[in-house]
């Protein structure tokens, strides 16, 4: 009975034992271990991100600015790392070019260069000229097309035709397409939500594009398309002529026009004064008269 008893004293000592090791040898590793593989994952790379909303034009300043970590992985390119890189520029801080969310990355496209005002060269794309043409309430879209979306502009010109033709022929064609808007009139401001009739619109184009409008606005009427957002599809268009619409003549269904609607020629009757045959006209003074010449049929 003594040795079952002391047999168990010494088995649970043994355990007791064991764990204590365990406890002081195993568990600070493996504590170790999971700290540095949780440290690994929530290790990332510092990205200056807006604070607070940031509207279009406004000067930066730190209160505008905060750093997050993000996953390597996940961070934009380009982006800022310090607040001192914003800001630091040796001219001044930069002015934002298009409105920011909350924890935004504040990327250098969406920024002007230290010190800089507000102005619309700012805005255009490396390799890429503003070029503006005239628009009505019309041709503009009907004051729907605002700052930053994208268009295609059409030329309707008339076709030379011939002396003495009855109707004038035109033709419509696509000059370029997919073209950023950087403003109607004197708004650049992408923010915008209200339509407004402008009377120019200013556009993002090639030196290659900016020739062909500079042509196309001499021979005819440029009106702007407006893309839905995202499309940026290049399609080939054909020009389509005015003959292409359909004939000149009533098509069946078409009522013709009424009788005596045309050219009409009217009767013009001589003066009652004035003899029915051959005459002279006798001028004496104020005074003027017609004179009867026999012909010579009636004479003979």
């Amino acid at each position: 009975m003594r040795l079952g008893v002391i047999v168990s004293l010494g088995a649970s000592t043994a355990l007791g034992l064991g764990a204590l090791l365990v406890a002081k040898v195993w568990m600070p590793a493996h504590a170790a271990h999971a700290t540095a593989s949780s440290q690994a994952i929530v290790a990332g790379v510092p990205v200056v991100t807006a604070a607070q909303p940031i509207p279009y034009g406004a000067k930066l300043d730190a209160h505008y600015l905060k750093v997050i970590q993000m996953p390597a992985g996940s961070a934009p390119v380009g982006a800022f790392t310090s607040i001192d890189q914003v800001l630091g520029g040796p001219n001044g801080p930069p002015v934002a070019l298009a409105p920011m969310t909350v924890l935004e990355p504040i990327l250098p496209a969406d920024l002007s260069g230290p010190g800089e005002r507000l102005t619309l060269a700012a805005l255009i794309k490396d390799g890429d000229r503003a070029y503006t043409i005239g628009v009505t309430d019309i041709t503009g879209d009907g004051g729907h097309v605002m700052p930053g979306d994208r268009i295609d502009v059409v030329l309707t010109r008339e076709l030379s035709q011939t002396q003495g033709a009855v109707s004038r022929r035109f033709a419509s064609q696509v000059i370029v397409q997919n073209l950023k808007v950087l403003g109607m009139d004197q708004n650049a401001n992408p923010s915008s939500t209200a339509p407004s009739v402008a009377h120019t619109a200013t556009l993002e184009v090639s030196v290659e594009d900016a020739l062909k409008l500079a042509t196309a606005a001499q021979t005819g009427t440029l009106s702007l398309a407006l893309r839905k957002p995202g499309a940026t599809e290049i399609e080939p268009v054909k020009s389509i002529p005015s003959m292409d619409l359909g004939p000149d003549t009533p098509t069946p269904g078409q009522k013709a026009p009424p009788p005596g609607t045309g050219v009409r020629i009217a009767r013009v009757d001589r003066p009652p004064h004035e003899p029915a045959g051959p005459s002279v006209v006798v001028v004496q003074g104020d005074a003027r008269s017609n004179v009867p010449v026999p012909s010579e049929s009636a004479a003979l």
